[in-house]
């Protein structure tokens, strides 16, 4: 893993540690609070046109809930990865790797789809 995601799951382990939080920090617990912290994500967005989401970030208020969101998002996925041993890095680029293999490069658009519609809801 890299140096960056390894010292932050360092600094979150010892964030946890100091407030006696290791308790709780079990794989169901951490997948639970990855899934409200996912949600409340989606929550951001859930009334948005395509449109309006596109430009969330320009809006200071907005943009910075966007931030913190992601921010819990990984910070509970790190502590997660920690939890079960995985490298999260490692653990993506196999994904990547097989989805590469799976569904192959499109060198032309179907007669039936405009071109950039690959891969929608994949």
């Amino acid at each position: 893993m890299s140096d960056d995601l390894h010292a932050l799951q360092r600094r979150l382990a010892e964030f946890a540690a100091a407030r006696d939080w290791q308790q709780y920090h079990n794989p169901k617990n951490l997948a639970a609070a990855l899934s409200v912290e996912a949600a409340e994500l989606v929550e951001i967005f859930q009334w948005l046109t395509p449109d309006e989401s596109a430009k969330v970030m320009a809006e200071p208020t907005s943009a910075g809930r966007v931030e913190d969101e992601v921010a819990d998002v990984l910070a509970y996925l790190l502590q997660f990865c920690e939890a079960l041993g995985i490298d999260a890095l490692a653990a993506l680029a196999a994904k990547i790797e097989r989805n590469e293999s799976r569904f192959p490069a499109v060198r032309s658009a179907r007669p039936d789809r405009p071109r950039g519609s690959e891969g929608e809801g994949e």
